[in-house]
């Protein structure tokens, strides 16, 4: 499509997703309502400015269903992300959702080189995870075969893929690069595979990773790009020329806003990514901040795609980080620490990636009366809190209990996390 086009169609569709997003959902209605807005301002897609954003609290505070706009009894699946308060992100999705999905998956499954004669292994989890099923009905789409191995269980992942012929990986870049040493130990010879593509997302990577995946592998290493809150993986993805992510702005609308200001900034500009779902009916999303900082490129690539592209995320505004994969606040840090006796709420977070595999560390002060020299009292109290934080964020942290007074105390903001991984474009 031209820009002309697109700007044509995207303005047809915003003006219908405001209007049933104001008549069918009182969240909705009740925002439009406090900045001023009525659906009839709404007759192009520069107009979306007038809008009000929506932000991850907005979900949390209407869980479980307050965000839809359709009858439960229409809504065909549930997703759900983790959160800071322990209550997920859910979403929920039409019949057309669930296509219009499908369709973006497998346009940036085609833009890998994939087809019908092809055979994905979907090493994403599935379940409430948006990844594996997300994944799934893309390569459904394009008539391709699913090898539907979820993650884990490692060793029968590589004889499955070995055995039935898989052509195209998908999972996180990490577990692909604990699948090729494995390979390695296993004295297996990647030439007796037949991979040739990989699909890797749901946390950043490096382009030095890329090329390790490459080498190791014998693939294409592709990033595919998504988040739970507008539909999971396929809201973009590269091509073949690999210089920017996709995005499929018919179905989602990308605006990048200045953080502070929340003001648009110039194409090219570095700021916040936001997104306002063109085509999702069941739990439209209107302007969702994302907290991811990019920037976007308009030029045509040399693909032929008329697509924006969005370059690599180059951080977050907000103090989440994603370790292998998985969101992880500091504030689900603290929340748990408070529901021991033991603890003070004093922590640090050191977070870093070593042979390409993130790591997660966490250094903890108890209380001066439960500080003992026993080590077997220290290592019962280390492996309670080291459970409990596996149980809420869902991957497990290395915790070291330091001295009382040990950690730093702030009278401002406190830093609770260092991130010494270096994510480049």
């Amino acid at each position: 499509m031209s820009r002309d086009e697109m700007h044509a169609l995207q303005s047809e569709k915003l003006v219908k997703i405001v209007a049933h997003a104001y008549n069918n959902s009182p969240f909705y209605k009740k925002r439009f309502d406090e900045h001023g807005v009525r659906p009839e301002d709404i007759r192009s897609i520069d107009d979306i400015v007038k809008l009000p954003f929506t932000v991850k609290k907005d979900l949390r505070d209407n869980y479980p269903f307050g965000m839809m706009c359709v009858p439960m009894t229409q809504i065909l699946r549930l997703h759900a992300s983790s959160g800071t308060t322990g209550k997920p992100i859910v979403v929920g999705y039409v019949q057309k959702d669930l296509d219009n999905w499908s369709e973006a998956v497998a346009r940036c499954l085609t833009a890998y080189g994939l087809g019908n004669d092809d055979m994905v292994q979907i090493a994403y989890g599935y379940g409430l995870f948006t990844g594996g099923l997300g994944a799934h009905d893309g390569v459904t789409k394009i008539g391709a075969t699913v090898i539907p191995t979820s993650s884990g269980n490692t060793q029968k992942q590589l004889q499955l893929m070995q055995d039935f012929g898989a052509t195209a990986l998908a999972c996180t870049p990490s577990y692909a690069l604990y699948m090729a040493e494995e390979i390695r130990k296993q004295g297996l010879d990647i030439n007796n595979f037949k991979l040739k593509v990989g699909i890797f997302g749901a946390e950043p990577w490096t382009n030095a990773m890329r090329k390790e995946l490459e080498e190791k592998l014998h693939i294409k290493a592709f990033d595919i790009y998504g988040l739970t809150e507008i539909s999971g993986p396929g809201v973009g993805g590269e091509c073949e020329c690999q210089n920017g992510t996709h995005l499929w702005e018919d179905l989602y609308y990308p605006e990048i806003i200045d953080p502070v200001t929340l003001q648009p900034v110039e194409p090219g500009q570095k700021g916040e990514l936001v997104f306002t779902t063109l085509d999702k009916w069941g739990m439209p999303m209107i302007r969702y901040r994302t907290r991811d900082l990019t920037y976007l490129n308009y030029d045509k690539c040399d693909c032929g795609r008329t697509a924006v592209r969005m370059g690599k995320i180059l951080g977050r505004s907000d103090d989440m980080m994603i370790i292998r994969g998985v969101n992880v606040f500091p504030s689900q840090i603290e929340s748990i620490l408070l529901e021991f006796p033991e603890y003070e709420p004093y922590f640090l977070i050191e977070v870093d990636r070593i042979n390409n595999t993130d790591t997660f560390d966490i250094q903890v002060e108890v209380k001066p009366e439960f500080y003992t020299d026993q080590v077997n009292e220290l290592v019962r109290l280390r492996q309670r809190l080291t459970s409990r934080i596996q149980s809420v964020v869902g991957i497990q942290p290395a915790i070291k209990i330091v001295q009382p007074g040990t950690i730093e105390r702030s009278t401002g903001k406190a830093k609770r996390a260092i991130d010494h991984r270096k994510f480049v474009e």
